[in-house]
């Protein structure tokens, strides 16, 4: 995928590498991030495909626009920054 900031062409690497029960690393530019169901239970539901399809809107922040998730890689790399998290009674 490529994106245009200031002027530059950079390439950025992306892709889900595993999904378990417990929830997904995805790989961005050579750095890998676990996302946790239990810290983000909107994904409990979500199929595979779901899973899979999603889109870097910035450098730092992924999109599932089927599910309507976005998330700061800053928010998985550094969770103690972001001790306020949204939860879904009903997953």
């Amino acid at each position: 995928m490529s994106s245009l900031i200031n002027g530059n062409n950079i390439l950025i690497d992306k892709e889900i590498t595993n999904i378990t029960k417990f929830g997904f690393w995805i790989l961005v530019n050579e750095k890998e991030y676990f996302v946790s169901l239990e810290d983000y239970p909107a994904f409990k539901k979500a199929s595979i495909e779901d899973i899979l399809q999603f889109k870097l809107l910035s450098p730092d922040q992924l999109y599932w626009e089927k599910l309507d998730i976005d998330i700061e890689l800053d928010s998985l790399e550094n969770p103690h920054k972001y001790p306020l998290m949204f939860r879904f009674d009903n997953f």
